[in-house]
C-alpha cells in the first residue's frame, strides 16, 4: 500500500516538474520573443518618427524661406514705386498716398495665403484681395496702421503664425500711410500637413506589416526543443549556414533532420527578403528623386504648383503599386501583373521626359515621340523607362546627353534611352539583364544591379523585349518594343 501510495507521488512530482520545466520554457520563449519584438518596434518607431519630423521641418523651414523672400521683394517693388512716377500724371507721386496705393494694387496680384494691405489715417483703406481672413483681425491692422517705419515680423493667431512686412510711406518726418505685405501661408501649409500625414500612414502600415513578420521570424528563431539547445544556440540570425549533425534513425534524429529543414527553409527565407528589400530600395529611389526635385524647384506659379502636385500624386501612386506589387514582379507572367489602359504615345513620352530630368543634372532631350494610340500599363512602363534614365546617368557625366523618345511602327511601339556615355562592352551586353549584373566599368552605387533586369520583366509582360545598341566610348541605346497587338 505505501509502495503505491509513494509511486503515486513520486509520479505526481514528476508531472508537476515536467509542467513547471514546461511552463518555465514558455516564459523563456515569450519572454525573449516579446522583447525581442519590443526593441524591434521602438527602434523602427523611434528611427521613422524621428525621419517623419525632418521632412516636416524641412518642409515648412522651406516655406518659411520662400515666404520671406516674397515679403521681401514686394516691400522692394513697393519701395520703388514711392520712389518714382505716377504714370497717369507722368510726375513724382509727392503726398498723394492713395494714388501711390491704387497703382501698386492694380499693378501687383497677390500669390496663394498673400494679402496687399493699404492703411490710411488709422484705417484700413484698400487691400487685395478684398476680402481679408479672419486670422487678420482688427487688433492686428490697429497695429499695423501704427507703425512708423520699416518692420517686419510674425503674429501668432490661433490659426496659425502670419509673416508680414510693414512699410510707412512718410513725407516731412508725417507718416501719411502704411503699407503691409501679410501672408498665411495657410493652403501650402495644409498641403504640408497633408503629405506628413500620408508618409506616416504608410509608414505605420509598413511599420505594423514589419512587426508582425518580426514576431513570426522571433517565433521560429526561438522554437528549438530543450534537447536541441546547445547545438541550436550556435545558430545566429545572421549565420543561417549551420546545421545540426544527425546521428542515428531515432526520433531525435529525426527531429534534428526537421528542425535542418526548417533552417534551409528559413535561409532561403533571409534571402528572399533581402533580394525584396534590395529590389524595394532600388525602385523606390527614382520616384523619390523625382518628388523631390520637383518639389525643391517648386516656385509660387500656381500653374506649376497644380502641374507639381499632379505629378508628385502620380509618383506616389506608382510607389504604393510598387510595394502592393512587388510579390507579383518575381512572378511577372501572372495574368493580373499589368493594369492595361489605352495612352496617347506622345503625351505619354512627354511626361517620361518631365520626370527623367529631375532625376540629375544632365543635358536632357526629348529625341523625338511618336503620335497614336498605344495598349499599355503606363506605371509600369514609366517604372522601366525611369529605369532606363537613372541607369544612363549612371553612366555619363554632367556634360553628356541623354535623350529620351517614341515612336510608333507599323507593329510595335518603340521606347528608348540613348546617352551619349561610356558605353556597353559587347561582352557585358546580354549579361547586364540579368538580376544583380553591372557592368565591368560601373561606378560603386547603392543598388543592387536590379533595374535592366526590371525592364526585361516589364517589356517581356508586355509581349515584347528590351534592345541594347553600345560601344565602348560612344554611349547605349536602350529601346523598349512592345507589339500593337499585345495583348
Amino acid at each position: 500500500m505505501g509502495a503505491k501510495i509513494y509511486s503515486a507521488i513520486a509520479a505526481q512530482n514528476n508531472d508537476m516538474t515536467s509542467i513547471n520545466r514546461n511552463l518555465g520554457w514558455r516564459s523563456v520563449f515569450f519572454g525573449a520573443r516579446i522583447r525581442i519584438l519590443a526593441w524591434y518596434i521602438l527602434l523602427m518607431t523611434s528611427s521613422t518618427s524621428v525621419t517623419i519630423l525632418g521632412i516636416r521641418q524641412n518642409l515648412w523651414s522651406r516655406l518659411e524661406k520662400n515666404v520671406e523672400q516674397s515679403l521681401v521683394q514686394e516691400t522692394e517693388e513697393f519701395r520703388r514705386l514711392v520712389q518714382g512716377q505716377n504714370p497717369q500724371t507722368g510726375k513724382p507721386f509727392g503726398d498723394d498716398v492713395k494714388s501711390i496705393f491704387k497703382v501698386f494694387l492694380a499693378r501687383n496680384v497677390p500669390s496663394d495665403d498673400e494679402f496687399f494691405i493699404t492703411l490710411l489715417d488709422g484705417q484700413l483703406y484698400k487691400s487685395s484681395p478684398r476680402a481679408l481672413p479672419r486670422s487678420i483681425n482688427p487688433d492686428l491692422v490697429k497695429y499695423w496702421a501704427k507703425v512708423t517705419r520699416s518692420q517686419r515680423g510674425t503674429q501668432e493667431t490661433t490659426t496659425g503664425t502670419i509673416f508680414y512686412s510693414v512699410e510707412a510711406v512718410k513725407s516731412g518726418g508725417k507718416t501719411l500711410g502704411v503699407f503691409v505685405v501679410a501672408n498665411t501661408f495657410t493652403g501650402e501649409g495644409e498641403e504640408i500637413n497633408a503629405t506628413v500625414t500620408v508618409v506616416t500612414k504608410v509608414t505605420l502600415t509598413v511599420l505594423l506589416v514589419a512587426s508582425v513578420l518580426a514576431w513570426l521570424a522571433a517565433g521560429r528563431v526561438l522554437a528549438p526543443l530543450r534537447s536541441l539547445t546547445e547545438t541550436a544556440r550556435s545558430i545566429t540570425e545572421t549565420d543561417l549556414t549551420q546545421r545540426i549533425a544527425v546521428q542515428g534513425k531515432d526520433q531525435i534524429a529525426e527531429l534534428a533532420t526537421t528542425f535542418n529543414e526548417m533552417l534551409d527553409r528559413l535561409e532561403a527565407a533571409f534571402t528572399s527578403q533581402r533580394d525584396f528589400i534590395n529590389d524595394a530600395s532600388h525602385e523606390l529611389r527614382t520616384p523619390i528623386t523625382i518628388i523631390q526635385g520637383h518639389l525643391e524647384l517648386l516656385d509660387d506659379d500656381p500653374q506649376e504648383q497644380r502641374e507639381t502636385i499632379e505629378l508628385v500624386l502620380d509618383e506616389l501612386d506608382r510607389m504604393n503599386r510598387f510595394v502592393n506589387d512587388m510579390l507579383l514582379l518575381a512572378k511577372a507572367e501572372q495574368p493580373d501583373f499589368l493594369t492595361l489602359e489605352t495612352v496617347e504615345i506622345g503625351a505619354l513620352t512627354e511626361e517620361l521626359y518631365a520626370k527623367a530630368i529631375a532625376l540629375a543634372d544632365r543635358d536632357w532631350r526629348l529625341e523625338d515621340k511618336g503620335s497614336g494610340l498605344v495598349i499599355v500599363d503606363r506605371q509600369r512602363l514609366t517604372q522601366a523607362v525611369m529605369n532606363l534614365a537613372q541607369n544612363a546617368t549612371q553612366h555619363t557625366s554632367n556634360s553628356d546627353v541623354i535623350a529620351i523618345g517614341s515612336a510608333l511602327t507599323n507593329s510595335n511601339a518603340l521606347f528608348w534611352v540613348h546617352d551619349t556615355g561610356v558605353g556597353i562592352p559587347l561582352a557585358d551586353q546580354d549579361r547586364i539583364f540579368e538580376r544583380f549584373a553591372r557592368g565591368a566599368g560601373r561606378r560603386r552605387s547603392e543598388g543592387a544591379g536590379l533595374g535592366l533586369s526590371i525592364v526585361r520583366a516589364i517589356a517581356e509582360t508586355h509581349g515584347g523585349s528590351v534592345k541594347l545598341s553600345s560601344q565602348p566610348g560612344t554611349g547605349s541605346v536602350f529601346t523598349i518594343v512592345i507589339p500593337l497587338d499585345f495583348p
